[in-house]
């Protein structure tokens, strides 16, 4: 059994700002006991739209945000999942990057493969499309953790590989921009993807304005067992690895679907 969190703020301009509140979140839900902390996506920097300022404010996976998030996992004994601008060789571009960071370092990475280019938004002009790859997974107490960004959840062959890869867990830092009806799509997505990979989700929104709020952890009957509204804040609830089999014996999906997953070109 694994005490995990969701952290939900609302990242800005100001760099140093974004690193001191997810540090203190961090600190708060270690305080109470968790192991595991899932960040939003874009945590280390947000402009209001998508621009040049994600490309100037970029840092590499061993800048400042994600030396700092380190210090703090090695301080708590923690795994923090968090999402970052990083910086690329390629002029004018970056990576939509989670990094998993534990207590000896990187554990995991992923680099966003769906860009958000729709609802008006067009991701794909400042970011660059991350390569289908095996998926990294990280584990913690014997439960196995895997990740994907924001609106990746709504790929739902997605989720299933890196259930293939062991994930128990599923950690989803988004940036689920508000609008009609997305917070009802955001509510029935991870619950979606828990339901039908009898898996729990963990999912740490962007507070409000730039995000819709609602982070929350989903167990694999699909019952959130912890949630937040619109206001900073962490949430943390007890992930079983008892719970997954009890769900997965009454309801084998699994084990009983007769299709796998092949990536596109």
């Amino acid at each position: 059994m694994v005490q995990v969190a969701v952290a939900q703020y609302a990242p800005g301009l100001d760099k140093e700002r974004n690193l001191a509140e997810a540090r203190r979140l961090v600190d708060e839900a270690a305080g109470r006991g968790a192991r595991v902390i899932v960040l939003p996506e874009y945590a280390a920097f947000t402009a209001p739209r998508m621009d040049e300022r994600f490309v100037e404010s970029a840092e590499p996976v061993d800048g400042p945000f994600v030396t700092g998030l380190a210090e703090a996992a090695a301080r708590h004994g923690a795994h923090v999942v968090a999402g970052l601008n990083e910086r690329l060789d390629e002029p004018g571009r970056i990576s939509n990057t989670l990094l998993a960071v534990g207590p000896s370092g990187i554990a995991a990475r992923y680099r966003k493969v769906h860009l958000y280019d729709a609802f008006g938004y067009k991701e794909s002009d400042i970011v660059r499309r991350g390569a289908v790859a095996d998926p990294e997974t990280f584990t913690v107490d014997g439960v196995t953790f895997g990740m994907q960004t924001c609106y990746d959840v709504r790929f739902p062959e997605m989720t299933r590989r890196i259930v293939d890869a062991g994930a128990d867990v599923l950690a989803l830092p988004a940036d689920w921009v508000p609008g009609p009806l997305k917070e009802d799509h955001w509510v029935t997505l991870v619950r979606a993807r828990a339901i039908e990979n009898t898996i729990y989700v963990a999912a740490a929104d962007q507070a409000g304005p730039t995000g819709a709020g609602n982070s929350m952890i989903v167990d694999p009957m699909g019952v959130v067992v912890a949630s937040l509204g619109e206001s900073t804040g962490t949430a943390a609830g007890e992930v079983s690895a008892e719970r997954i089999a009890e769900v997965r014996k009454k309801n084998p999906a699994l084990r009983l679907r007769r299709f796998t997953v092949a990536p596109t070109p």
